[in-house]
């Protein structure tokens, strides 16, 4: 009985801990994905399902590379290979609609330093492809400026 008194303030901090982490999760306000070594997915938080327009139960299982790289398991391998890397690359919503993220992933290791999971998180950068799209019409919409020779400038 002495044992299990002992126990209990342990197991309660730890479910508090796992309590917070899980609020924590739900809270954060970037896209995330947890997949497991395997690379499916294992949670997504509510960001990522009203940025991609999946839900947390039609991700659990699912590979990454299926939900929004269109297929592309070779970039998911590529991104855990340099994971330090943040990469921005093209992600696809469940309803097709194209979007430009960078990308971020964490290694989880258990207690003897092995992998087991993977956290990825999504910045939107749509803004960013398309200031770079519209750049060249920017450039030619502007008019052209002709400055004086330096030695009017002067006089």
């Amino acid at each position: 009985m002495t044992v299990i008194n002992k126990a209990a303030p342990a197991l309660a901090r730890l479910l508090e801990d796992s309590a917070l982490a899980r609020a924590v999760f739900s809270a954060c306000r970037l896209p995330i994905a947890v997949l497991d070594a395997t690379r499916r997915v294992t949670a997504v938080n509510p960001a990522f399902e009203a940025y991609f327009g999946w839900r947390e139960a039609e991700t659990v299982g699912r590979a990454l590379a299926t939900l929004v790289l269109r297929g592309d398991d070779g970039l998911v391998q590529r991104l855990i290979a340099d994971s330090g890397s943040a990469w921005t690359v093209d992600a696809w919503r469940k309803d097709g609609e194209g979007k430009y993220v960078e990308v971020a992933l964490g290694a989880i290791r258990n207690v003897h330093g092995q992998i087991t999971h993977w956290v990825v998180s999504f910045c939107d950068k749509s803004d960013l492809r398309l200031d770079a799209l519209l750049e060249p019409a920017r450039r030619a919409e502007q008019p052209r400026v002709e400055a004086a020779p330096a030695h009017e400038l002067h006089a």
